[in-house]
């Protein structure tokens, strides 16, 4: 089994679809069924056995370092960008430095699930293939979630390789839950500066090296105060 000990957790987000309740907090912080959403993200990976989370920060940034102080494991670096945001891309590739030489999670902070048959990181870690791959995204069936719609997602093959698709006459069948496993050399002659991970995405795929697995856990994606209240009716 795969070990990994890092992550990257993208907390820096301005949280416009989740006002109000991000007039006077970060949206890592909005609470549901009682707990922050950060902390959601930090137990899990905590549970699948990463050390060290590194979590970006920029709206709130304050209550963000308050709140964070009080968590002992994993143990939490912070890469403060508020003197502007760095998109997903940049975001990650300014942390680098913290995140080591070995292949680490990548995780959202809006992305919860209920437990169905294996952990879904445990599933992510069986899967991983260095050899083969430089990222692998965590996917659910559509159907197995709530806080999601629209006809983007992925088509994944019998070799487990993805294929990105927006097409209306024929939705793709997965959805992207918003966790990843990465190698740092992933982002290797990036620009500096603030930049989408998508168009990385997209190289991997014409190279090969980018692939899914599916879940079996039930998706709570918590964009906004609608889904967010309907994840806690879930939960409840």
């Amino acid at each position: 089994m795969t070990v990994i000990k890092t992550a990257m957790v993208l907390a820096a987000g301005i949280g416009s679809r989740m006002r109000p309740l991000t007039n006077d907090r970060p949206k890592a912080l909005v609470e549901v069924g009682g707990k922050a959403l950060i902390d959601h993200v930090l137990d899990r990976l905590a549970a699948a056995g990463v050390e060290t989370a590194v979590v970006n920060i920029h709206h709130f940034a304050d209550q963000m370092t308050a709140h964070l102080a009080y968590r002992s494991h994993p143990k939490i670096k912070i890469v403060d960008e508020s003197a502007g945001l760095l998109d997903s891309g940049g975001g990650i590739k300014n942390a680098l430095p913290l995140l080591g030489k070995d292949p680490f999670f990548v995780a959202n902070i809006d992305s919860l699930w209920i437990d169905e048959g294996v952990p879904p990181l445990e599933v992510m870690k069986a899967a991983w293939d260095p050899e083969a791959m430089d990222l692998l995204v965590l996917l659910v069936e559509k159907g197995r979630g709530i806080g999601f719609e629209g006809p983007r997602g992925f088509f994944l093959d019998s070799q487990g390789h993805i294929t990105h698709s927006a097409d209306e006459t024929n939705p793709a069948p997965f959805a992207n839950v918003g966790v990843q496993i990465m190698k740092p050399d992933t982002l290797k002659g990036a620009p500096d500066g603030a930049f989408s991970i998508l168009p990385v995405w997209w190289r991997l795929q014409d190279e090969g090296r980018i692939f899914g697995v599916a879940m079996d856990a039930f998706w709570l994606h918590v964009g906004d105060p609608v889904a967010k209240a309907a994840a806690e009716a879930k939960l409840a």
